[in-house]
């Protein structure tokens, strides 16, 4: 590990605004903030940006950004320190872990800023918007509390599109380039990630979904969902097959 990672590793564990595992969470973060507030997730945050956008943006709500990398939660958290923004803070532990941290009805609303989309079909249950997560998340939102999906990932965006379609969810906001007319983006959608400046995915857009999750269980739609990705997998197959097949014909 460098030398950097090293001292941020440390320094967190003094930062009164940074929680690493902590026991005894769920029906307390009322207290941390001392408000009973609305509080939102941010799930995979990374360094922040949209916990920190977001706190300043909303004083009147509570904001926590959670992540595995201690490192990068370092960024936002000091940030927050540096400029006294109290609303905000950060939790250290495991996306799939996180119903362990909240009471039911605790968390308001949860932002997916950038995760990481798991392109390999066999690694679709590791997307943060697969129904195996939207279950944990019900466990800790308010009935209808709402998640906000905001990727550059083509595939990730058409997935989730396709749970939601699979789980009759119901659609707040459904943008494929929220780029598209920068004189209607609402504001927190302005807000920059670093992963954003990158535009890993290549597609030069950036793709918005805002559904609500609601308190009656999700249908088991798991196997339907993982059968409709090997049927794609099998076409993409065959038009490899095609192509190859052409182009030794010509």
């Amino acid at each position: 590990m460098g030398q950097k990672k090293l001292i941020r590793f440390e320094a967190i564990k003094s930062f009164p605004n940074v929680f690493q595992y902590p026991e005894g969470m769920p029906g307390k973060w009322k207290d941390f903030y001392k408000n009973d507030h609305p509080l939102t997730l941010e799930l995979a945050c990374g360094k922040g940006e949209y916990t920190v956008g977001l706190a300043r943006m909303y004083p009147q709500r509570n904001f926590l950004g959670v992540d595995l990398k201690g490192n990068r939660i370092y960024i936002g958290a000091k940030k927050c320190l540096e400029e006294h923004i109290a609303n905000a803070a950060f939790l250290r532990t495991k996306i799939d872990q996180v119903n362990n941290y909240f009471a039911p009805d605790e968390v308001e609303e949860i932002w997916l800023t950038f995760p990481d989309p798991q392109l390999r079909k066999s690694r679709a249950r590791r997307r943060l918007t697969h129904p195996k997560f939207l279950r944990l998340y019900q466990q800790i939102l308010v009935p209808g509390g709402l998640i906000h999906l905001k990727t550059d990932s083509p595939v990730l965006y058409t997935f989730t599109k396709w749970v939601i379609e699979l789980c009759a969810l119901t659609v707040l906001e459904d943008s494929g380039d929220i780029h598209a007319d920068p004189d209607t983006l609402k504001a927190e959608l302005r807000i920059k990630t670093h992963y954003e400046g990158l535009d890993i995915a290549g597609s030069n857009r950036i793709h918005y979904l805002c559904f609500a999750l609601p308190a009656d269980p999700l249908p088991e739609i798991d196997d339907i969902l993982h059968q409709r990705l090997m049927e794609i997998e099998k076409g993409e197959e065959g038009l490899a097959i095609t192509s190859i097949t052409d182009e030794a014909i010509d």
